[in-house]
């Protein structure tokens, strides 16, 4: 059976007065793209109050984080391509009632039971979302050729990690009930996103196949696979690290180095994914190759310096890790991405980023679940300074290989 993908159209949703502009639709776009991973890296300064209120390991700790991304995957593997059929905006619309339902999962959350369920309906929520606001910001963006849609893909997701934890790590510290403040905002503020929708332009005609789409499959184009392939060591290296960074992150700075203020904890968890942003803003202009390289070069400093920290147990050395190897996050995974977006047609996008995402989300969630194992055996600072050893091999490899492969071209 041939199934058929959306076309892009510049109608405006029917059913309501008047749609927002396109251009203000976009960076409405690109604010929801950031608040979706804001979401999912909040309970990242949290994770140590979690840990002492309801008494779990570390190794409970990472099957929380872990059950996140799993869930965030098979969701995209089912309805990752579901906006291309019945449009960006259903998709969408519908992704951030059940983020809302989430957020009100964390907000009356007892238990590591509760916990877990909650993360569950988080990672569907996020994972249906991916697909259709990667694939919105590259329908709505300029027409300039700026690729103004491809970087922020890159930028409004890292900025949103940071946010997420900073904010978290501030209410924790200095406001009341810091384990349900942030939801309730959180709750509130997805609801009134959902409401947003309604007046969003929806840019792809409904078309047949959505049942179809619902079947299990990473779709790359046969014109993007070289390309995809060649950029695969680089998503694995960059976020692998923010696992590690995200899920251990606040035990390593509270555990390691000392650090009891979860203000500082927040702050410094959110270094990593600003620095992130900042790079691909500043490497933008960047070719994607140059970009990878920069990425993978920044990635390897950063995370050779990680280890000093936690061998000296210097949060100076841990700060300034943070700053550089969240740097060639930003840089590496923009390249990544621009890499193989620039060869997808409209009606592919929302199927190719789909597949990025799901590498990317592997390499996010699974060493860190081995981590979590390996702690409760070997230690947390052990586990930590393998874990990074391994980050740091494979990003000097991929330069390795890149040099080999751009000297016989």
């Amino acid at each position: 059976m041939n199934v058929l993908s959306a076309e892009p159209t510049s109608e405006c949703n029917p059913g309501i007065g008047r749609a927002l502009p396109r251009s203000v639709a976009f960076w409405v776009v690109a604010a929801t793209a950031a608040m979706v991973p804001a979401a999912s890296s909040a309970p990242s300064p949290l994770y140590p109050v979690y840990q002492a209120e309801f008494r779990f390991s570390a190794l409970v700790l990472t099957l929380i984080f872990a059950v996140y991304v799993f869930a965030l995957m098979a969701s995209l593997l089912t309805v990752g391509r579901l906006s291309d059929y019945v449009g960006r905006r259903v998709v969408l619309a519908g992704a951030l009632v059940v983020e809302a339902g989430a957020m009100a999962l964390f907000l009356v959350a007892d238990g590591v039971t509760s916990l877990l369920i909650a993360r569950i309906v988080q990672g569907i929520a996020t994972g249906a979302a991916i697909g259709a606001l990667g694939a919105y910001l590259l329908d709505l963006q300029p027409t300039d050729g700026s690729r103004l849609g491809s970087l922020l893909n890159s930028v409004a997701p890292t900025i949103g990690l940071g946010i997420g934890a900073t904010i978290t790590g501030v209410l924790v510290q200095y406001a009341p009930d810091p384990t349900r403040l942030i939801f309730a905002i959180l709750t509130a503020l997805f609801v009134l996103l959902a409401l947003t929708t309604i007046v969003l332009p929806e840019t792809v005609k409904r078309v047949n196949g959505a049942v179809a789409s619902l079947r299990p499959q990473i779709a790359v184009p046969p014109r993007a696979r070289r390309s995809f392939a060649g950029a695969v060591p680089i998503m694995v290296s960059t976020w692998a690290l923010g696992g590690l960074v995200l899920s251990a992150g606040g035990s390593l700075l509270a555990v390691v180095l000392g650090q009891s203020n979860h203000a500082v904890v927040g702050l410094v968890i959110g270094l990593f994914p600003f620095s992130a942003a900042t790079a691909a803003l500043l490497a933008r202009e960047l070719s994607p190759p140059s970009m990878s390289r920069v990425g993978g070069v920044a990635l390897a400093v950063g995370t050779g310096l990680f280890l000093l920290a936690l061998e000296t147990s210097s949060i100076a050395v841990f700060v300034v890790a943070s700053l550089i190897a969240g740097g060639g996050f930003g840089s590496g995974f923009l390249g990544a991405l621009r890499s193989v977006t620039q060869l997808a047609e409209p009606q592919e996008r929302a199927a190719l980023l789909s597949a990025v995402y799901v590498v990317s989300y592997l390499a996010f969630s699974v060493p860190a679940l081995v981590a979590g194992v390996l702690a409760t055996n070997i230690g947390l600072l052990n586990t930590s300074l393998g874990y990074g050893g391994v980050v740091a091999l494979i990003a000097v490899g991929t330069l390795a290989v890149e040099r080999l492969r751009s000297g016989s071209d």
